[in-house]
């Protein structure tokens, strides 16, 4: 990826649209590459753009968001990260689009600067996990009964290091935050998240903390990665 990263803002409410634009290219190396005003528009300029970040509203005509994010991830858009945009911090859609591949998602009436924040992030490669937010949904919309055995295989192949990373993770702390929990720098925080998202065979956090809910590891009542259990 180029050091300018490149948006797609995917949303029916043009003034919506505008804003984000004006916000966004208002940074140095943000780059508003093309807008959608439906879901069928998204997919479309994903394909011809190939940008780096999709902001992708979920409540679309012709094509949702939701829908709109399962092709784009099913096509091979595993290199451009989607943030989900929603109304309503508890909607159960976006538990969907994180299940489909989505990186993250936000409100729609979020700061400046935290849109901007938020772009940033994803678009080096990491996931936007919201502890207030994030947590809460996957919390009401994971159904722990749903985790598939290999899930729970691949939690009990974590070490006991990775494993209270994996918690810390799913608790919405940053890599920041956890290496100051865990008494050790950043850069060994992302070798062992790294580590993780292997392990699970899956391309970012939102990802594994998913898989950790599912599996009712990170509700606590679950020590599916702890040594010597079964």
């Amino acid at each position: 990826m180029t050091d300018t990263i490149r948006v797609l803002v995917a949303d029916d409410q043009a003034l919506v649209r505008a804003g984000f634009r004006m916000i966004l290219e208002s940074q140095p190396d943000i780059e508003v590459a093309g807008e959608a005003s439906n879901g069928e528009e998204a997919v479309g300029g994903w394909q011809r753009l190939r940008p780096d970040v999709i902001l992708m509203d979920i409540r679309m005509p012709l094509t949702d968001g939701l829908e709109a994010t399962r092709r784009i991830i099913d096509s091979g858009g595993g290199q451009t990260r989607i943030i989900v945009l929603t109304t309503f911090d508890l909607d159960e859609y976006v538990y969907s689009a994180l299940q489909v591949g989505a990186s993250g998602f936000l409100l729609k009436d979020v700061k400046p600067e935290q849109l901007i924040a938020a772009v940033r992030q994803v678009g080096i490669g990491d996931a936007l996990l919201a502890p207030s937010i994030t947590r809460r949904l996957v919390e009401r919309f994971a159904r722990p009964v749903s985790a598939s055995i290999a899930d729970a295989g691949a939690l009990r192949g974590l070490t006991p290091r990775e494993t209270e990373v994996l918690r810390l993770m799913s608790n919405g702390l940053s890599n920041a935050e956890i290496g100051s929990a865990l008494v050790v720098s950043e850069a060994t925080v992302k070798t062992h998240v790294a580590r993780i998202l292997s392990k699970l065979e899956v391309r970012d956090r939102v990802q594994a903390v998913v898989i950790a809910y599912q599996s009712g590891f990170a509700g606590g009542s679950s020590r599916l990665g702890a040594p010597g259990t079964s």
